[in-house]
């Protein structure tokens, strides 16, 4: 008889930092990304903001504040603002490259296979999904989607959790 070995909920979300944030271990990380998921979805949804003009206007708050640091630190002999050197490395683009190729592979073949092969079984599949999907869009504004999928991503992890304990 075999013995299977079982996974934690904790070790199954990456055991990491994330499966900390989702399963409430640290406090802070699920409270800063449920406020500041419900404060975007609730300035983009209701308040009517739009993605590029707040993306604007933080890039333009940013900048301000380097540029007025920066004068006032030479006019007052302090340090510069410590900023990195934001530059992206060529091993995290060709690892990124990599990764979507891989993805754009995959759902070619399973468009060669549709067309070409004639399979029936993944083209219902894939119709199925896409119909699905386009159901659920219908349904809901894509914000409130996402905003949706991180409400579930913070409380499904607890409240299995939480029932298979008691359980």
């Amino acid at each position: 008889m075999a013995d299977f070995h079982r996974l934690s909920v904790h070790q199954s979300l990456g055991g990491g930092l994330v499966a900390d944030t989702l399963l409430w271990k640290k406090c802070c990380g699920g409270i800063v990304l449920l406020a500041s998921a419900t404060a975007l979805w609730f300035l983009f949804e209701r308040a009517g903001y739009n993605l590029l003009s707040f993306v604007s206007n933080v890039l333009l708050l940013l900048v301000s504040i380097l540029f007025l640091w920066g004068k006032s630190a030479s006019l007052l002999n302090r340090p510069l603002p410590p900023i990195p050197d934001l530059e992206i490395s060529d091993q995290s683009v060709a690892k990124a490259a990599d990764e979507v190729r891989a993805w754009v592979n995959y759902a070619l073949s399973i468009a060669h296979d549709i067309a070409v092969g004639r399979n029936l079984k993944n083209f219902l599949q894939v119709a199925f999904v896409l119909l699905l999907v386009s159901y659920i869009g219908s349904l809901f504004n894509f914000l409130t989607l996402i905003y949706i999928g991180v409400l579930l991503s913070l409380s499904v992890p607890v409240l299995y959790t939480s029932t298979k304990t008691t359980l």
